[in-house]
């Protein structure tokens, strides 16, 4: 049997049966055992909800201070982010007509002259975004088919929904 592998009450029966050079050797074993550090505890990333907050939301163009962040896939990140779409004055949504998610659709959001367009390609079905009060246009391209809504930001959080 290998002194490594007992508990330490049995490494120091063994040892104190062996005596001399034995028992230093098990000495520096169970110290060896002892110096070790426990294995840090860690979560699955499946099982940790993300959170987006304003905060976090890149800025993409701080001329116009607008803000976009898109997610939602995954049933944590989906319920994550549809969460806080109360928190961003426009969300949009991207699903086919039976409801199944949609990702990689090209949008554009055009308003105010004085505002630029903002432009980004969404990597999930939903987007949270933060613009300044005004009427805007979202167009929304999937598969060569463009859609597009007009909406107005700025009187409490507006969704839209696209279906391709």
């Amino acid at each position: 049997m290998l002194v490594s592998s007992m508990s330490l009450p049995q490494r120091g029966m063994w040892c104190s049966l062996w005596g001399g050079a034995v028992i230093a050797m098990c000495l520096m074993s169970a110290t060896a055992v002892r110096a070790q550090p426990a294995p840090p505890v860690t979560m699955p990333a499946e099982k940790v909800a993300p959170s987006i907050a304003p905060a976090e939301v890149p800025a993409t163009n701080a001329a116009i201070a607008s803000r976009y962040r898109c997610g939602g896939v995954g049933s944590d990140d989906s319920d994550a982010i549809r969460a806080q779409m109360k928190e961003h004055p426009l969300s949009l949504l991207f699903a086919r007509p039976g409801g199944a998610y949609l990702a990689d659709i090209d949008v554009s959001i055009r308003g105010p002259d004085n505002v630029q367009p903002l432009n980004f390609r969404a990597n999930g079905p939903v987007c949270l975004i933060d613009l300044p009060a005004g009427n805007y246009t979202v167009h929304a391209s999937s598969g060569g088919v463009t859609k597009k809504e007009s909406v107005i930001v700025g009187m409490g959080p507006k969704t839209v929904d696209f279906r391709f």
